[in-house]
């Protein structure tokens, strides 16, 4: 999402490089860049030049101090002031209050309130929360069955409300069906319209005041840009929402609603949607955006995502299985889902600290996404046996294998070749101790002892 703003911003500051000290005439140059960048990528135009005049007072007159360049002290204030500008710190939800906890949904129609309600659900049922899911759109067609369809998917209980009903009522009702079911967490999928007018905003009121949100979330489409700053402005005035979702930040967005929310409605951005899955959403922080913004990578929530969707059982179970030479096509398949479940290769090589370099200078080719896709079907096209003993495949088996997966016999060949070089590559690297918590010494047997001298012989 950030990346045409990365490659501006890196070739920006990388003209500084090779002064001896910042002045007037170089940082008025890079900054009137960088707010040229910012624009570029819909940033409000009053955020855009109150940023650049901050960094701007910050930077002239600094000079090189220890091991670090102009150019890498601009991206320390830069970086610094992008933290700022996007809200300091991570926002989580308020937990304090009576329960059930309500956190009331709200947004314009098409903007993936009820997808991201479902999201919330899957994620506070993880953290040990039991969620109860209301819907309380009863004017968009079957939005009270796609909520009904997630909870089912989730296995999330779900308030049975009718099209017929008054949203209020719903509310009502369902708070005390959430007691009743010692549910701690309500969330609300509340209406939308295409656009904002007074019925809506008078309803929300309404519920508002009837179950007494613990949080208000405005959920906006990232795509929207500037406009989903507008819109969240005025709902902030007449609901005074808590903090804002952005959706579909894994689409085309330029990114300029994400860096202009805080600064402009003086509300966090809490969340954001990755992608189509219940599984992709993401708590919004500051310090690792604007890190991924400047190039720096994003190795904690790198780490996060491999956390998330890693079995550590599995994982030790592989490990054993790699130190015994017994790595099959089959834990190679595993692995490509685990990575896919992890995200868009190209989030990841984000989170990559120096991948944006490498990038810039050509040496990083684009990753194909198909390709996985591409892999996984050879190897479910194998037979079990195929995919233990990977020998066994003779020229037939691998036509058929082709024609089951829809690739040509070059691709499977291509596939089989990879897997066979990462065999040989696990296996030099076990015989120099390369493995961490596998053992050393070639061929993983037993290791030498060491000599004692002869003083010390018993």
């Amino acid at each position: 999402m950030f990346d045409n703003l990365t490659d501006r911003l890196s070739l920006t500051l990388k003209k500084l490089r090779g002064h001896a000290r910042l002045t007037g005439d170089n940082i008025a140059e890079a900054m009137a860049e960088v707010r040229t960048a910012l624009l570029e990528a819909d940033v409000n135009i009053k955020v855009a030049r109150a940023f650049v005049d901050r960094v701007r007072e910050r930077a002239v007159g600094l000079d090189v101090v220890g091991s670090l360049t102009p150019g890498q002290q601009v991206i320390k204030v830069v970086h610094e002031e992008m933290i700022a500008l996007l809200g300091t710190s991570a926002s989580g939800l308020n937990f304090t209050g009576p329960r059930p906890l309500v956190i009331m949904m709200v947004g314009l129609q098409g903007s993936g309130k009820t997808t991201t309600t479902g999201k919330l659900a899957k994620m506070l049922g993880r953290q040990g929360h039991r969620p109860y899911l209301v819907p309380a759109d009863v004017y968009r067609p079957a939005a009270i069955e796609q909520l009904k369809v997630l909870g089912n998917t989730l296995a999330v209980p779900v308030h049975d409300s009718r099209t017929d009903q008054d949203p209020v009522a719903i509310c009502r009702a369902a708070k005390i069906a959430a007691t009743e079911k010692n549910c701690d967490v309500m969330l609300v999928d509340t209406a939308g319209r295409l656009h904002i007018d007074e019925e809506l905003m008078a309803e929300l009121a309404r519920i508002k005041t009837e179950v007494n949100p613990a949080e208000i979330l405005f959920v906006a489409d990232a795509m929207t840009g500037q406009d989903a700053v507008t819109v969240a402005s005025r709902f902030n005035e007449d609901l005074d929402i808590s903090g804002v979702v952005l959706s579909k930040m894994d689409g085309d967005a330029r990114g300029g609603a994400a860096l202009s929310i805080k600064e402009v409605i003086g509300r966090p951005l809490k969340f954001v949607g990755v992608g189509e899955s219940l599984d992709a959403i993401e708590i919004f922080h500051p310090d690792r955006v604007a890190s991924r913004i400047l190039g720096m990578g994003d190795v904690l929530t790198l780490i996060e995502k491999a956390e998330a969707v890693v079995d550590r059982k599995k994982a030790e179970k592989l490990a054993k299985k790699i130190s015994r030479n017994a790595f099959t096509l089959e834990d190679f398949r595993d692995q490509i889902q685990q990575i896919r479940k992890m995200g868009s290769l190209d989030q990841l090589m984000g989170m990559i600290p120096g991948m944006n370099r490498m990038k810039q200078m050509g040496n990083l080719p684009k990753p194909d996404e198909g390709e996985l896709g591409k892999v996984e079907a050879i190897i479910n096209s194998m037979t079990a046996e195929e995919r233990r003993r990977y020998e066994i495949l003779n020229s037939s088996r691998r036509q058929r294998i082709a024609r089951g997966s829809g690739t040509t016999v070059q691709d499977v060949n291509r596939v089989v070749k990879n897997y066979a070089d990462m065999l040989k590559m696990m296996k030099k690297m076990k015989g120099r101790g390369g493995f961490p918590g596998m053992g050393g010494g070639g061929g993983g047997g037993a290791r030498r002892r060491k000599k004692r001298p002869k003083g010390l012989r018993r």
